[in-house]
């Protein structure tokens, strides 16, 4: 029988041009024949989750190239060939190490819908897979390519809304509108809503997995950019409220934890060749190889961000570190969320942190916010404010106005979670202050870098794709 994990996480989609249809189906029946073989194949998925670039939290990740893209991080040297045009929002198209960059963070993103798409096919076709295992396998593989379109959306707007494995009509297939992409990421998580409704715990304690309230807390975030404030409310208070499952942590170190109370839903680094540090800890944290002459790492905190962060505010004391010159001076600050940046003894101390509970507060202060339920919101808010250690917003302005309230949830946002997922670079583009923002910062920054360019790569080998304004 084909290994499952030879099978789903080598083949690329060009791989399937050279297999024909009798074998593929034959592999197909033999990975999805029982419910170990297709845990299996989800497993794989998981696995290429924290390979992929776009999700891997390394240097060409929605976490590193969003931050890029926004006010939160920038490169050490202006003149990194790869991290500077993201910065600077000058992204070339082709034949450049950051139109690499773009490139892998594209087609990452559809390796593993491709992957997605193979297991909802595959569980389609099974007869050999229990119906409850098969609702729950077919759930988390709707889920992550919801997922992943959510991010491709966010990043380049249009793009093809790619649903079957069939390469014949996946090779030139044309953007499809950022709506229709919408569309469908609430189809599908909708789907996985129902498919998941018994599935309310982790499989042996791993937060790695996708259960119920996953997919509840992206499907919040999905109607909070869509407008949707009731329902937004509704969803992320259903997660909120399973506070025997969920909660915030008092101690801001402990965040970033494998399993801890606060994820939602993490990657582990094992997926990586049995790595077992993160690559955001390698990513961001500034390492001394050799005190004061060679310093790990490319990448540090902006400036605009900093100076946005009060002193006394436990999130810059505990998730901020400092660099320090040859005579002792603060060099460059960088984020400290992930502690370890090498390993410690054979466990994993920290997963990548993809959902958490903070956001799911901060989902909320907004939406209520947007519905006129003040002191609702600022409840939510005053949640992670006691938590940083800074004055609550209903003892220093309890009766602040919606515009004031919304100011103050969107640099909570900012400084709760910068260095995440690229949340500072979207938040920027769904309430359209990017321009208003960057364009102080960046002396390049014009109205159509709102938007990365689709790579010129996949644009040669599909003429079919147009590209976006500005490139």
């Amino acid at each position: 029988m084909v290994s499952i994990t030879v099978f789903l996480t080598t083949i690329s989609c060009e791989d399937f041009v050279d297999i024909n249809t009798p074998n593929f189906q034959i592999v197909s029946e033999n990975v999805f024949a029982n419910d170990e073989t297709a845990i299996a194949a989800v497993t794989g998925i998981y696995n290429q989750l924290m390979k992929a670039q776009f999700s891997n939290g390394w240097q060409n990740s929605v976490t590193v190239l969003g931050g890029m893209s926004a006010d939160i991080i920038e490169p050490i040297r202006s003149t990194h060939t790869t991290l500077g045009p993201f910065w600077q929002n000058e992204i070339s198209t082709i034949d450049s190490p950051d139109a690499g960059a773009n490139l892998s963070l594209w087609s990452s993103a559809y390796n593993i819908i491709y992957l997605a798409n193979s297991v909802l096919e595959g569980l389609s076709g099974s007869t050999g897979v229990t119906d409850s295992i098969k609702n729950q396998l077919m759930g988390q593989a709707l889920f992550i390519r919801a997922f992943c379109y959510f991010y491709l959306t966010n990043l380049y707007k249009d793009a093809p809304l790619l649903l079957t494995t069939d390469y014949s009509n996946n090779a030139l297939a044309s953007r499809n509108s950022s709506e229709e992409i919408w569309e469908q990421i609430a189809t599908d998580l909708d789907e996985a809503i129902v498919l998941l409704d018994n599935v309310k715990d982790y499989e042996e304690g791993e937060r790695t997995h996708i259960n119920l309230y996953v997919v509840l807390a992206l499907r919040a975030r999905v109607y909070l950019y869509r407008g949707n404030w009731s329902k937004a409310e509704e969803l992320s208070s259903r997660v909120i409220a399973q506070t025997g499952t969920y909660e915030i942590l008092e101690d801001l170190n402990r965040v970033f934890f494998a399993n801890n109370k606060e994820a939602i839903w993490q990657i582990s680094p094992e997926g990586e060749k049995a790595q077992r540090v993160t690559n955001e800890a390698m990513a961001f944290i500034r390492f001394p190889f050799i005190p004061g002459i060679i310093i790990l790492g490319d990448i540090k905190l902006a400036d605009s961000f900093i100076n946005t962060i009060d002193a006394e505010d436990k999130r810059f004391t505990d998730w901020i570190g400092q660099e320090l010159d040859r005579n002792g001076e603060v060099a460059n600050y960088y984020a400290n969320k992930y502690k370890y940046r090498v390993p410690s003894g054979l466990d994993i101390p920290e997963y990548s942190m993809v959902l958490r509970l903070a956001e799911q507060y901060l989902i909320r202060a907004e939406a209520r916010a947007r519905q006129n339920k003040f002191s609702e919101a600022i409840a939510d808010i005053d949640k992670l404010r006691q938590r940083a250690g800074i004055a609550l917003l209903s003892d220093i302005d309890p009766g602040i106005g919606q515009e004031a309230l919304l100011k103050v949830i969107m640099e909570e946002r900012k400084k709760e979670l910068f260095a995440e997922w690229g949340h500072r670079w979207l938040d920027l583009k769904r309430t359209e202050k990017a321009s208003e923002v960057l364009s102080s910062i960046k002396p390049l920054w014009q109205r159509t870098d709102t938007w990365f360019p689709i790579p010129e790569e996949e644009r040669i080998k599909n003429p079919n794709l147009t590209q976006n304004e500005g490139y």
